[in-house]
């Protein structure tokens, strides 16, 4: 039985669907094109992601976006969390959420929304890293490059590691076929999507949090996690 068939039918505190577990696109390069669209901001950097292939991948985004299902995929962390994507198929509020959830919490928490509205950053540069590196079974794939560009649109950080280019090129090399992986990995690094860079620091609260606008991490925000979801939130992620 394929991991993804083990995936449960819902997300606790998480409405819509029904979900059902998409692995088998993690291995179609077509995918990821436009699973990382939203994270570049300059004709250039569109130019480095689609190269030749922009009209087949928007083909392939049209057909992913028509589907009733809302696919989705998992990545499982350390304490039997559980990071949670799922493509929200909806006629004219289509996007894609991220959640985390574990099994004693009543609801998951949204910690991004990939959309015209976008909500994040949700993970910082080494919680993304960590996340994608665990190799922990159970989830829609153990690929640790998968898992990089699977989060990567819910991730924002001014303070990124000296390999990160590096890092993000292998994965973009090993599941995609653009034509530059370097040079696409440090725009895709430069950009960070619609809220740009985030400051992560943990002074005063004694948990991540970050300054994003937009993200529900930080504790500023009106619309933020409460300082005990907030902290929670922390400790599943922490490297």
């Amino acid at each position: 039985m394929n991991s993804a068939d083990l995936q449960p039918a819902r997300i606790p505190g998480y409405d819509g669907g029904p979900l059902t577990y998409q692995a088998g696109f993690l291995d179609e390069p077509l995918f990821w094109l436009g699973h990382l669209h939203s994270c570049i901001q300059s004709e250039d950097a569109e130019e480095l992601l689609f190269g030749a292939d922009y009209d087949a991948a928007n083909d392939f985004q049209q057909r992913l976006w028509a589907r009733t299902e809302w696919p989705a995929f998992t990545v499982p962390l350390a304490a039997d969390h559980r990071l949670h994507v799922v493509y929200r198929t909806v006629t004219d509020d289509t996007g894609t959420d991220y959640l985390l959830h574990h099994p004693d919490w009543d609801q998951a928490e949204l910690l991004a929304r990939d959309d015209g509205h976008f909500m994040g950053p949700g993970l910082s540069w080494p919680e993304l890293v960590a996340a994608g590196d665990n190799m922990l079974p159970g989830g829609s794939t153990t690929d640790p490059h998968s898992r990089l560009l699977l989060l990567l649109p819910a991730f924002g950080d001014d303070a990124v590691s000296d390999d990160a280019v590096g890092r993000l090129a292998g994965a973009l090399q090993a599941r995609t076929s653009v034509e530059d992986p370097e040079a696409l990995a440090s725009a895709l690094l430069e950009d960070q999507g619609a809220p740009g860079p985030a400051r992560w620091t943990t002074a005063g609260h004694g948990f991540s949090v970050n300054d994003g606008e937009y993200s529900f991490r930080n504790p500023t925000n009106l619309f933020a996690l409460s300082a005990g979801r907030l902290a929670r939130v922390a400790t599943a992620l922490t490297p």
